[in-house]
């Protein structure tokens, strides 16, 4: 790595929103009028578990939805806009939405969420690797004349 250049880490979670999410080619900022946002998030890993961190200003724990399908985590929020004028507003409203792969199937009862400071935290369990069981299978002479 150069002094210049800022290595990306590819995480082992895959990120659906690098498919889906990305602008339309030659127009910056262009997403269809239903698309969601994209959430940022950060995923370390280490102690029995992953944690996932989102960000998320401005809402209320009530405004935000997160699912657990198999080993995929879906996180949704909602944030509405408020009636009183603006003169500018930099802010983002609507719906909020990401999806991200696990490595493996994570029980939906261990799953942990907390919103604190406009940072959603979601605590995912490390799945137990299976044990894995390896066998040497005898290969046995065939009959001549013998077809299966």
């Amino acid at each position: 790595m150069t002094g210049d250049k800022v290595e990306r880490r590819h995480s082992l979670i895959p990120d659906f929103s690098d498919w889906f999410d990305r602008e339309f080619p030659g127009l910056p900022g262009w997403r269809p009028g239903a698309a969601a946002h994209s959430i940022p998030v950060e995923v370390t890993g280490g102690d029995g578990g992953y944690v996932l961190r989102a960000e998320l200003p401005g809402m209320e724990p009530e405004d935000i939805t997160i699912t657990v399908d198999d080993d995929t985590i879906t996180i949704r929020a909602e944030h509405a806009e408020s009636e009183e004028d603006k003169e500018h507003s930099e802010f983002r409203y609507g719906s909020f939405r990401r999806t991200l792969r696990l490595p493996a199937a994570i029980p939906a009862d261990d799953v942990d969420a907390s919103y604190q400071d406009g940072i959603l935290t979601v605590r995912l369990p490390m799945p137990q690797e299976k044990a894995r069981t390896a066998r040497s299978i005898p290969v046995r002479r065939g009959e001549r004349g013998a077809t299966s």
